[in-house]
């Protein structure tokens, strides 16, 4: 048995406001202060450019459009988009996690204990509250990236993002091209680690481009009903859906509770890609909260971790 203890600092932003419940949830004046934030105006071009894409966060995901199906989202063109730019997604390794709920806050979480044992960490959530930055983070101290840095990204491939647009018919999503610009960010930054939040499903999703070679461990946080249409209309098929971030040989944290025929499936799924498995609902393991104090100037929680060998 091994003990760990970590002081955690972690995201109030996450842990008041998770991706799940987003901005329409909070109260009108809440909203209000929000649609009064204008961007970085060194962004301009950036911004006007990523308007024009197809954004499903603001139009809806189409029913299927997350499944491993024919319906599902296309990964070919991320890939062929990847390759554009030199598959940067294979120079660092990666956390990615899945699930209908905890995506966000498990992210904050892992991503501030890796930046306390001294790692530099990219992290790329969704969606963001205040400014686009938000969704990436990198180095020791996971401030937003800077807007010279997006900026500057941009203007760089920008001419290779126009003629994979026009390769595919105009068919990169927003979030898309994001989550190219986000790996080829953790690439030209040299990270140790990247910590991947998916965006809808897993099988299907653009972030989905990790290869088992470059996967340290994928984690499912839990299974519900939210998306259902675009994941296939039931908790088995989400749970399908999901566990397609399963990358064979890689290990898999599942988070829970479960249901029993649930976690049969992922657990299944996992069993053969040949993928050793670390439940978080196992009573051999448990953490004990010790408290709240400060970490480097940010707020942090300190706790105790007990994992079974």
């Amino acid at each position: 048995m091994k003990l760990l203890s970590h002081s955690t600092s972690f995201l109030l932003k996450r842990a008041l406001c998770p991706a799940s419940s987003g901005v329409l949830n909070k109260p009108g004046w809440f909203r209000r202060s929000l649609s009064m934030f204008t961007e970085d105006p060194e962004m301009k071009d950036f911004l006007e450019y990523m308007e024009n894409l197809k954004n499903y966060e603001k139009s809806g995901v189409p029913k299927g459009a997350g499944t491993d199906s024919d319906d599902g989202f296309d990964l070919g063109r991320m890939r062929r988009l990847m390759e554009r730019l030199g598959n940067p997604q294979t120079k660092f390794k990666a956390v990615h996690i899945a699930g209908t709920k905890g995506k966000g806050s498990t992210a904050a979480f892992l991503s501030n204990i890796l930046r306390a044992e001294g790692y530099s960490v990219g992290s790329y959530t969704s969606p963001h509250i205040q400014t686009i930055r938000e969704r990436i983070s990198l180095g020791t101290l996971g401030e937003p990236v800077s807007a010279k840095a997006l900026n500057g990204l941009f203007h760089r491939i920008k001419k290779i993002v126009d003629q994979a647009l026009e390769f595919e018919n105009g068919c990169l999503s927003h979030f898309e091209v994001l989550t190219a610009m986000a790996f080829a960010l953790f690439a030209q930054e040299s990270v140790d680690i990247a910590v991947i939040e998916a965006g809808l499903g897993g099988a299907r999703d653009a972030t989905n481009i990790i290869g088992s070679s470059e996967l340290a461990l994928s984690v499912i946080t839990t299974i519900g009903e939210e998306h259902l249409a675009a994941l296939g209309g039931s908790l088995e098929s989400i749970a399908v859906a999901k566990s397609g971030i399963i990358k064979h040989g890689r290990p898999l944290v599942l988070g829970g509770p479960f249901l029993p025929h649930i976690e049969c499936i992922l657990r299944d799924i996992a069993s053969s890609m040949c993928s050793p498995i670390v439940s978080a609902s196992d009573s051999a393991n448990r953490s004990t909260i010790k408290g709240l104090s400060r970490f480097n100037g940010k707020p942090c929680q300190s706790c105790d971790i007990v994992l079974t060998n």
